[in-house]
């Protein structure tokens, strides 16, 4: 190695270091080389897609969404000893959401950029490139249908085209070319399949969102204080932004007052909620234990074939099978009636005590002829009747009537 290749060679790596942090370039430890992870930034509302495919476990038959992040393209590289003067460096470059025919197209092209820079160092272009042209480079634009490559297919480009042969790979996907004719062994797309792919680009663009979010600051319109985003929480759906102090404020006093489904966004008007994984973040254990048991019950309370043990001590949630009126708990194996919630008496109408023949005659009148039908076969037709004419007497009692002075009897 000349000094002014090894002089070269430190000077670079030195530089690529001061541009780029860590998580964007290493340098290797062993050998003159390293590793840079580049990040591609996507237009708005970015949309990937996946078609419908039997051999992979999507849901519908396809799969759509929208996205701010891609997981980066992985450049590898080593410096020859007589790198920049004579040799390019050797290099693999790989990524998750590109075919092997893109990266090839990608391979080729930091081919060609090499020899425009022969005989001067060339990885800052080849960064740059691939963070500000990939896109425009391979025709991508959104949607975008992510495709696998043919597996244990990789071939050496040299056998297939000529060094200098220019190769058209027809757009984002390369659907115009055959994707097993030219895969450069130097290109490799690090994933297993459709699904676990899907899986690692919504992990990553989650991952990075929450990053972009905990560095930025944000205006909390409750206390208006401006703070970080490490120490603000947005709501999923709306995305307005509140400080975790007052949200948890604001959380604990809702929940002690069981008032679980009104975990809304302050912002007026807004109807986006809070999602259980949020409240757990903010309140303490024991708060959200109570939280939780109110949610679920509140949740069966709203499922029509869902009744309680009617013991106090149980309490239990029964499900109630339909156009039958005995319920049996899971817990204590109490067998009761779903009606008068009553011990289970089978075809009998359910017994009515003297206080509750005032409500059932009143909801008895006020009842549709739908709901009458009803009442008579939860209670008996009898039942009804009797009530109806007890109240009668007593009302005719109460206006043509006085009680005895002696005794307390009515008379006239």
């Amino acid at each position: 190695m000349s000094s002014e290749d090894r002089e070269a060679q430190e000077d670079e790596l030195l530089a690529l270091a001061s541009i780029y942090d860590e998580d964007e370039f290493k340098k290797a430890e062993s050998v003159q080389g390293g590793e840079t992870r580049i990040c591609l930034d996507l237009p708005q509302n970015f949309k990937i897609f996946v078609s419908g495919n039997p051999t992979e476990c999507l849901q519908n038959g396809g799969f759509e969404y929208t996205i701010c992040f891609l997981p980066p393209l992985v450049l590898n590289f080593e410096l020859p000893p007589d790198y920049p003067s004579t040799s390019p460096p050797a290099f693999t470059l790989s990524g998750k959401w590109l075919s092997p025919t893109q990266l090839t197209a990608l391979c080729k092209h930091l081919d060609n950029l090499w020899e425009e820079h022969r005989g001067c160092v060339v990885l800052f272009a080849w960064m740059q490139f691939l963070k500000e042209e990939t896109l425009a480079y391979l025709n991508i634009a959104s949607p975008y249908e992510l495709k696998m490559g043919p597996q244990g297919n990789v071939q050496s480009r040299t056998s297939l085209a000529p060094p200098n042969t220019e190769l058209d790979f027809g757009g984002a996907t390369g659907t115009t070319v055959d994707q097993e004719e030219f895969v450069d062994e130097r290109a490799v797309q690090d994933v297993e399949s459709l699904s676990s792919l899907i899986r690692e680009i919504l992990d990553f663009d989650q991952a990075q969102q929450k990053k972009c979010f905990n560095s930025k600051m944000y205006l909390c319109n409750i206390c208006f204080c401006e703070k970080l985003g490490s120490e603000c929480m947005y709501f999923l759906e709306c995305r307005h932004v509140y400080c975790k102090a007052c949200l948890k404020d604001y959380f604990e006093i809702q929940i002690r007052d069981g008032q679980v489904h009104c975990l809304n966004c302050p912002e007026p008007k807004c109807s986006s909620v809070a999602t259980p994984g949020q409240v757990k973040e903010l309140v303490e254990e024991e708060l959200f234990a109570r939280y939780d048991r109110l949610l679920l019950q509140s949740t069966l309370d709203l499922m029509a074939d869902v009744v309680y043990c009617p013991r106090p001590c149980c309490q239990t949630p029964v499900m109630q099978e339909p156009g039958c009126t005995m319920g049996i708990c899971s817990s204590c194996n109490y067998a009761f009636c779903t009606l008068c919630k009553m011990t289970y008496h089978g075809v009998s109408p359910c017994k009515v005590t003297a206080e509750k023949l005032i409500d059932l005659r009143n909801e008895y009148l006020e009842a549709d002829e739908t709901n009458k039908r009803f009442l008579e076969q939860r209670y008996g037709k009898r039942v009804i009747q009797k009530a109806l004419e007890e109240m009668e007497s007593k009302e005719w009692l109460e206006k043509n009537s006085k009680s005895c002075p002696s005794c307390g009897t009515h008379i006239e």
